[in-house]
């Protein structure tokens, strides 16, 4: 495992989207002495499947699984992340957006107790700034992080049993948890990045995946109960 290397993972359908994505990783501040890595993962049959497929492959301690439509802009994110790993080694995930209690629904968004400071494109010529939520100190533990941003100091397999394009952060986030570690969102003063999401309507997959999480979670927490 190479302690000193930071690998950026994507599952790309979009080449041409993915290219401008890494014109903004070029542009980031690398820590000295460290590396940076890119791993487009093209025709995934599912998120976990491609992420599983790259961190296999990865020997970067340090991995950010990201949507192919998010252009980071801060140019110390990576420096910053660094610096909260190694001070924090209980944390095993950053995100930059997620709620501290998830709810009912499993849909992450619908609570007040959530954290999102984010510009993001709506329509081709609508960029909105989202900003819900209050972070008093550098960071605050979460419970859920999404998906477009997960940057991670260590490795637990992804769940295939989502077999599509949605809840895959919502049970990465559970794994992470049920493995004693903290995932954490830092402060945002400013948006770190642009995420090109098109709003859409969430349709039957989404529904379908929201119902495999509630059933793999109920059977995964009376499990951890039996066993303590």
């Amino acid at each position: 495992m190479n302690e000193h290397k930071i690998a950026f993972i994507a599952c790309v359908n979009n080449p041409e989207t993915y290219m401008e994505s890494l014109l903004y990783l070029q542009a980031l501040s690398v820590p000295s002495g460290w590396t940076i890595e890119t791993l487009s993962i093209e025709g995934a049959r599912s998120m976990t499947a491609g992420y599983q497929a790259a961190m296999c492959q990865c020997d970067a301690k340090y991995k950010i699984y990201m949507h192919q439509d998010v252009f980071l802009h801060h140019r110390e994110i990576l420096t910053g992340l660094v610096s909260l790993f190694n001070s924090n080694p209980e944390v095993g995930m950053i995100g930059l957006a997620g709620c501290w209690k998830l709810p009912a629904s499993a849909i992450w968004w619908e609570t007040d107790q959530k954290y999102e400071h984010l510009a993001q494109l709506i329509s081709p010529e609508n960029l909105k700034v989202f900003r819900e939520g209050e972070i008093e100190g550098e960071w605050k533990e979460a419970e859920a992080i999404d998906g477009f941003f997960m940057a991670t100091q260590y490795d637990f397999p992804w769940e295939e049993i989502f077999d599509g394009w949605h809840f895959y952060d919502i049970s990465q986030s559970q794994v992470f948890r049920d493995e004693g570690l903290k995932i954490v969102i830092p402060r945002q003063d400013e948006p770190w990045c642009v995420h090109e999401c098109l709003s859409k309507e969430l349709d039957e997959e989404y529904f379908r995946l929201k119902n495999v999480f509630q059933e793999w979670s109920r059977t995964r927490s009376m499990r951890y109960n039996k066993m303590q």
